[in-house]
């Protein structure tokens, strides 16, 4: 089997690649210059874990088939020098899973919301039907102890598809990599400022995408977006081009309940996003030889992905969510579907500005009207945060004029995030916590538990 050497072996994805490689029988090494829970424990426990940290040049050997190199590390890694001193060929992560999986059926799911969604119901509903696949998702999946799984005997390869870059030699988003025989778009909302300097420079990261489908693949959209729509169906290449949009449903105290030829189809996820996200995958698992009926039959069971709408507490009158949402698009979508979802109750929501974008001047307008849905807006930013991303600190009036609520309660204090969940709280309520950080390191087990008091 292949030696492989990991540069940054502790990123979240590269981690999880090593543990990937390690269980087809690869042997694998790997450096970094720090590792941080979980990546420590989980690359400990299988006897990956660098003993010492930091670079070292001696540990590139020519008897190393490959480095992958992480985004973490720089084009003036010494680890990376010597490989390439040494003529051995260096692969950013999305490049050596392509590298793996060039001879499957490779879908990739691509876009600014929802990609991580998506990939998990796939991912749900094959192993429901017990179809055998390699994967690459974001996020953990109930029931997976890996977020990458590589096989000699799989035919399809499940890959969500990042539009961020993919190392210091490949500056290019991941899903440029991937090639894709069935590609998917869910959404495109201007996101990684840092990297796409405009909307448009984003935006053509998309059509570069579609430009990436195989010669006769497929490309599934989502119609219900403008920019997608336009992007899809401006396109021309010869990709088959399947929309999708929200499926017919109704409510009922608080359930959604698809309304299918098949039948109801009672669902455990809610929210038009989700719904759209739904669709979506039907018509990918329809390109993989999923019917309907199966389709229905494994969704019914799907509880959502990591992070992306969690169900913290559900008592009667209160629940709580935690969601992965930070940008415009997320922060809106999300507030939207609690409130249609529970249209009677007094609906509590804080986000924390917490990236490169959503901590930028220039960026900040994006957010207008995003919590307008909330009966009780509260922002929270961590001044640490701010200062570490090396950018100005933020007047709260500012944040308040961007978002455009007067009456937005702005919060640098992670303790003073739990009395403001709770202040004027009565009668039903439902409590909303959005962030891709860990608001300073509130305890939101216990916020949960004061608010369902």
């Amino acid at each position: 089997m292949p030696t492989v050497h990991f540069i940054a072996i502790g990123g979240s994805a590269m981690h999880n690649l090593a543990i990937a490689l390690h269980q087809k029988g690869f042997e694998v090494t790997g450096s970094d210059d720090e590792i941080f829970e979980p990546s420590r424990s989980r690359l400990d426990r299988l006897g990956l874990l660098p003993e010492k940290l930091g670079w070292d040049p001696f540990r590139i050997t020519t008897d190393i088939d490959a480095v992958i190199l992480g985004m973490h590390a720089r084009a003036d890694n010494p680890e990376l020098i010597r490989a390439q001193e040494l003529g051995i060929p260096v692969f950013s992560y999305p490049a050596y899973f392509h590298e793996q999986t060039k001879d499957k059926t490779r879908v990739v799911i691509g876009g600014s919301h929802g990609k991580t969604t998506i990939t998990s119901m796939i991912v749900h509903v094959l192993r429901h039907a017990g179809v055998e696949f390699d994967y690459l998702v974001g996020a953990q999946l109930e029931g997976f102890d890996c977020m990458v799984k590589l096989s000699s005997t799989s035919r399809v390869a499940i890959i969500e598809g990042d539009e961020y870059l993919a190392s210091a030699l490949q500056p290019v988003p991941k899903f440029h990599l991937y090639h894709p025989d069935i590609a998917l778009i869910s959404g495109i909302a201007w996101d990684h400022i840092n990297v796409f300097k405009t909307f448009e420079s984003y935006v053509d990261q998309f059509r570069t995408f579609v430009k990436c489908i195989e010669p006769g693949g497929k490309l599934v959209y989502c119609a219900e977006d403008p920019e997608v729509k336009t992007l899809a169906e401006a396109s021309e290449g010869n990709e088959a081009r399947i929309p999708y949009g929200v499926p017919p449903h109704r409510i009922e105290n608080g359930t959604t309940i698809l309304q299918t030829a098949q039948g109801d189809v009672v669902l455990q996820v809610f929210g038009r996003h989700n719904l759209q996200n739904l669709e979506g995958a039907r018509h990918v698992c329809h390109q993989l030889g999923i019917g309907d009926v199966e389709f229905y039959a494994a969704i019914a069971s799907f509880t959502g992905a990591a992070k992306r709408l969690e169900k913290l507490a559900d008592v009667p009158g209160r629940a709580v969510f935690k969601d992965f949402a930070h940008s415009p698009s997320k922060l809106k979508a999300t507030l939207e579907a609690v409130r249609e979802q529970f249209p009677q109750r007094r609906l509590v929501a804080c986000m924390e500005l917490h990236t490169y974008s959503s901590l930028s001047e220039g960026f900040l307008d994006q957010y207008a009207g995003c919590m307008d849905q909330a009966d009780h807006a509260i922002v929270f930013y961590d001044p640490h945060a701010v200062q570490l991303k090396r950018l100005p600190p933020i007047p709260p009036d500012r944040i308040r004029t961007a978002f455009g609520r007067a009456d937005l309660q702005v919060i640098t204090d992670p303790i003073a995030v739990m009395g403001a969940v709770r202040a004027d709280l009565k009668g039903d309520s439902v409590l909303l916590m959005m962030s891709s950080g860990n608001f300073g390191g509130l305890d939101l087990q216990a916020l949960t538990e004061a608010f369902i008091a």
